[in-house]
C-alpha cells in the first residue's frame, strides 16, 4: 500500500472517525471502502441503464404471473 496525504474539512474528518469507531475500523479503512464505492459506481450506472434499455425493447409485461404460479406459501 501506498501513503497518500489528503485534506478535509472538519465536519468530514469527524464523520469519518465516527464511522471508523462504529464499524470498528481506522480512518485509513473507512476512507479506502469510500473511495471503492464511489469508485464503482459508474459500472453500477452503466449496468443499470443496460437493464432499463432492455426492458424499453422489451417490457416484461405479465411474465411475473408465471412465476407467481410457481411460488408455494406456506401454510399458516
Amino acid at each position: 500500500m501506498e501513503t497518500i496525504e489528503i485534506v478535509l474539512d472538519r465536519k468530514l474528518l469527524q464523520a469519518t472517525d465516527r464511522a471508523a469507531r462504529r464499524t470498528k475500523q481506522d480512518r485509513s479503512a473507512v476512507v479506502r471502502e469510500a473511495l471503492r464505492k464511489h469508485l464503482q459506481k459508474p459500472d453500477i450506472r452503466k449496468l443499470e441503464e443496460q437493464e432499463r434499455k432492455g426492458y424499453e425493447r422489451k417490457p416484461a409485461g405479465d411474465e411475473h404471473l408465471e412465476w407467481e404460479a410457481e411460488a408455494v406459501w406456506p401454510a399458516e
